[in-house]
C-alpha cells in the first residue's frame, strides 16, 4: 500500500503545473542596473533550478531595505495589483528577509513570500540523496526555521503526551520552538557522528596528495572531476547539482592521489548551510592543492572569484596552493570595440587572448583556460596539475623518486 501510495504521489506531483512567481530586489545607490541585473539574474536561474518560472521583476531603489516591507508601502501595491491581476501566487526577495518582513508582506498580499536563503535550501533539500547531505540540509533548515516560527498556525508535531512535556500557560508557538530546539540537537549530534566516521575514513586514505575542486556553483568542477578521474559523477547545467563530495583515486605514472569534487558556492550562501556543511568543507580544509574553477564564460566571473576566495577565507582554506582553472573557453563571447570607440575597454571587450596574457600576470599563482566538455587545453592542464602533484609527492616520499 505504501508503494501504491508513493507511486500515486509521483504520478500528481508530475502532473502538477510548473509555479509561477515574480522576482523582487532593492538598488542601494552603490549599485547600477547591470548589478542588479545580474544578481536577479541569478536568482532566476535559483528559481529555475527549484521548477519555477519567473513571470516578472520589480526592483525598487533604496538606501537600505525598509524594516516593514523590505521594499517599502508603495511598491508593495505595486506588486500586489500586479499579482492579484495575474493569479501569482509566489514572491520570491533577493536578500534575506526578517521573521517580521514575511509575516507583514504575506498578510499584505495574501501570496507566499521566500527569500533567496529559503529558495537555496529547498534547492539543496531536493538535491540532498545520502542520509549524510540530507542530515546537513534538515539541519539548515531548522536553523533557518526557528526564528521565523512565530505567527504559523501550523504544527510541526500534532501529538507530544507525557508528565512535564507542557508548562502552565504555555502557549502552541513555545511548545513549536522546543520541537524544534529539540529537532536541531538530536540532528547536530548526529553529524558530529558522521563528521568523525568522516574524519576517520580520511585518515586512513593514508598521507596521499589530496586535490579538492572548488568553486561557484555551475562552473563545471563535476564535468571536470569526470574528465580527470575517468568517473561517472552527476554533471548538469542547474545550479548545486553536486552536493555530496565525491572523492575519486586517480593514479598517473604511477604517482597516486586523491581528487575530491565538493559542493558549489553562491553570492549570500546562507551560514546555516556552511555550518552544516562543516564535514563536507572538511575536504577542503585539509586538501593539498585546490583547483579553483572559474566560469570564463560568465559576464560576472570576477566576482565569482572574490566570492569564492572570500567563503575559502570564512573557512580558513584561503592559503593553500592553488590553480586557477579557467573553464568553459567554448563558450566565451566578446565585444569587439569599434575603431572610432574611445571609452576604455572593459573585460567585454577583450578577448580570450588577451584576456588570458591579463590573468596570467594578474595573479601569483598558475592558471589555466580549458574547456572541459570539448577537451580544448586539457593536456596543458593536466601537465601543470601533474607536476605540482609529482614535486608534493617526491617531497613527502624522498624514497620514491626513483619511480619517477
Amino acid at each position: 500500500m505504501r508503494a501504491n501510495l508513493s507511486r500515486r504521489k509521483q504520478i500528481l506531483d508530475t502532473a502538477k503545473e510548473p509555479e509561477t512567481a515574480i522576482l523582487v530586489g532593492i538598488m542601494s545607490r552603490q549599485q547600477d542596473e547591470q548589478e542588479v541585473k545580474d544578481d536577479l539574474d541569478e536568482l532566476e536561474f535559483l528559481a529555475s533550478t527549484a521548477g519555477v518560472i519567473t513571470k516578472k521583476r520589480f526592483v525598487q531603489r533604496l538606501e537600505k531595505p525598509d524594516i516593514r516591507t523590505f521594499v517599502g508601502s508603495g511598491k508593495v501595491m505595486e506588486i500586489k495589483k500586479y499579482v492579484d491581476e495575474n493569479e501569482i501566487r509566489l514572491l520570491i526577495f533577493d536578500d534575506e528577509l526578517s521573521p517580521s518582513q514575511i509575516r507583514n508582506l504575506e498578510k499584505e498580499l495574501g501570496k507566499k513570500v521566500l527569500d533567496r536563503t529559503n529558495l537555496i535550501l529547498d534547492i539543496f533539500a531536493a538535491r540532498a540523496k545520502t542520509a549524510h547531505a540530507q542530515t546537513q540540509v534538515e539541519l539548515a533548515q531548522y536553523q533557518y526555521l526557528l526564528p521565523r516560527l512565530a505567527g504559523m498556525w501550523t504544527h510541526l508535531e500534532r501529538q507530544r503526551g507525557g508528565i512535564g512535556m507542557r508548562g502552565p500557560g504555555e502557549k502552541e508557538i513555545e511548545t513549536d520552538r522546543r520541537i524544534v530546539r529539540d529537532r536541531i540537537s538530536l540532528l547536530k549530534e548526529d553529524l558530529q557522528k558522521i563528521d568523525r566516521q568522516m574524519a576517520s575514513q580520511r585518515k586512513n586514505r593514508g598521507e596521499l596528495i589530496r586535490v579538492a575542486l572548488v568553486g561557484y556553483t555551475n562552473v563545471g568542477k563535476s564535468t571536470i572531476m569526470n574528465m580527470l578521474s575517468k568517473s561517472d559523477v552527476f554533471a548538469e547545467n542547474k545550479l548545486f547539482a553536486t552536493l555530496d563530495t565525491t572523492v575519486r583515486k586517480v593514479v598517473i605514472d604511477n604517482i597516486p592521489f586523491l581528487l575530491s569534487d565538493t559542493v558549489g558556492f553562491i553570492r549570500k550562501l546562507p551560514t546555516h548551510l556552511i555550518e552544516s556543511f562543516k564535514s563536507t568543507l572538511d575536504e577542503v580544509r585539509e586538501a593539498d592543492i585546490l583547483l579553483h574553477v572559474v566560469d570564463i564564460s560568465h559576464p560576472n566571473f570576477e566576482d565569482q572569484i572574490n566570492v569564492v576566495n572570500q567563503t575559502l577565507t570564512d573557512i580558513k582554506a584561503h592559503d593553500k596552493t592553488t590553480i586557477l582553472v579557467f573553464n568553459k573557453i567554448d563558450a566565451y563571447t566578446y565585444e569587439e570595440k569599434e575603431a572610432d570607440d574611445l571609452t576604455p575597454a572593459t573585460k567585454r571587450n577583450l578577448s580570450l587572448e588577451q584576456l588570458e596574457k591579463t590573468w596570467m600576470g594578474k595573479i601569483p599563482g598558475p592558471c589555466v583556460f580549458i574547456s572541459a566538455a570539448d577537451k580544448q587545453n586539457v593536456d596543458r592542464f593536466k601537465d601543470l596539475l601533474y607536476s605540482m602533484v609529482k614535486e608534493m609527492h617526491g617531497k613527502r616520499y624522498p624514497y620514491n623518486n626513483l619511480l619517477y
